[in-house]
């Protein structure tokens, strides 16, 4: 199971409605608000891929402006990872590959350009549950 924080952020004088939709909202679990706008709440998810679409029902709540995941814990999903980590090779198979060209090889780093979607099927897909 996963959990994880999401900042939301309203303008003021919507601030109650988009409250009160929270609150409503089966997706996630209301928390607490400043008079700022923003809202913190948290949602629980079998994955990655659970917790995105989840966060699209936030995006979608009249007048909210953003709602960006902050924290998140995976105690099941982290231990399966870590695993794959502590058995990989440090350095990626492709680095060592001299017959790569250095222009074909995809940097992930970017986070503006990153493709989450396909980021959380690859994430769930560990193939350790």
């Amino acid at each position: 199971m996963n959990v994880s924080s999401i900042v939301v952020q309203t303008v003021p004088k919507y601030l109650n409605e988009v409250v009160q939709s929270l609150k409503d909202c089966e997706t996630c679990d209301y928390h607490i608000h400043d008079e700022k706008g923003r809202i913190i709440i948290t949602i629980e998810g079998n994955g990655v891929s659970e917790e995105l679409e989840k966060l699209r029902i936030i995006e979608a709540i009249p007048h909210v402006v953003a709602a960006d995941m902050q924290m998140a814990y995976s105690e099941d999903e982290l231990d399966a990872h870590m695993e794959v980590i502590n058995n990989a090779d440090v350095v990626p198979k492709m680095l060592n590959d001299h017959s790569i060209k250095a222009r074909d090889i995809v940097y992930n780093g970017d986070l503006k350009k990153k493709d989450l979607e396909g980021f959380a099927r690859t994430f769930d897909n560990t193939g350790k549950r």
